[in-house]
């Protein structure tokens, strides 16, 4: 959700600037740091006594916040001021929320999750900012088309952890399930208007995603699949990412 939209963003916009490195370094610390704040968060709040562990989290939160500075000066240097700004308070913003989610044990809550993705796929702007110095009309439309992907993905996947938990303990049917199916809906229903504005390869990436959630949701009926170990599931998401991503390159090329 953090890498594949800003590199997306850096092959769309079809030329270079040397602040596209300035910007990828600054979407990563700034996303790497919630560890070290996280720690630091619960020594403050949780712990009763001193750990070590807290005392290189303030090292590493030092470190990352001196070349956070560095490359928030190159980048002033490009991008307009109130796209810096905004987009500066919004991840700070959201690095705080985030901070309080996980210190709270919250972080597998499914709007957290989802409001993550609208935060992490915000990286394409990062990248069209520094390489073509304003945001493009396909920018926005490649954030929207992401994060909406992600929704989709992340419902599937917590209608799957539901459904592995109601086996183990004989519960409830997926609170998840409904709008799982919802939401793969809605992408057919947006790769449907994707034929229709004839944008072909859009429609193929929404119809290829909403086809293989519904596949993973119909074999969430199947005791046996649902035992499929769960990082083997990450990695057929992370696959189904990078061809939604590549599909939607050249459908925005």
């Amino acid at each position: 959700m953090l890498l594949a939209p800003f590199v997306c963003a850096a092959v769309l916009a079809r030329t270079w600037h040397w602040s596209v490195l300035a910007a990828l370094a600054a979407v990563f610390l700034a996303f790497a740091a919630k560890e070290p704040l996280v720690v630091i968060a619960r020594q403050r709040f949780r712990w009763r006594t001193q750990r070590p562990e807290t005392a290189a989290a303030r090292r590493w939160l030092a470190i990352e916040a001196a070349a956070l500075i560095v490359f928030g000066v190159l980048l002033a240097l490009r991008w307009p001021l109130p796209a810096l700004l905004i987009l500066g308070a919004a991840a700070a913003a959201f690095s705080v929320l985030a901070v309080v989610i996980t210190v709270r044990n919250r972080q597998r809550s499914a709007l957290f999750q989802m409001a993550s993705s609208i935060a992490l796929t915000s990286s394409a702007l990062a990248a069209c900012l520094s390489a073509k110095g304003r945001v493009e009309n396909w920018c926005w439309a490649l954030w929207g088309l992401a994060a909406f992907n992600a929704f989709a993905g992340i419902l599937t996947v917590h209608a799957r952890l539901d459904a592995r938990a109601a086996l183990k303990k004989a519960a409830a049917p997926s609170t998840f399930r409904t709008p799982a199916i919802a939401a793969q809906i809605a992408l057919i229903a947006a790769a449907a208007a994707a034929c229709f504005l004839r944008r072909p390869w859009i429609a193929a990436a929404l119809f290829i995603s909403a086809a293989a959630n519904a596949w993973d949701l119909k074999q969430q009926r199947n005791p046996t699949a649902l035992g499929t170990p769960l990082n083997r599931v990450g990695l057929r998401a992370l696959a189904l990412s990078i061809v939604f991503c590549t599909l939607l390159t050249i459908g925005l090329w």
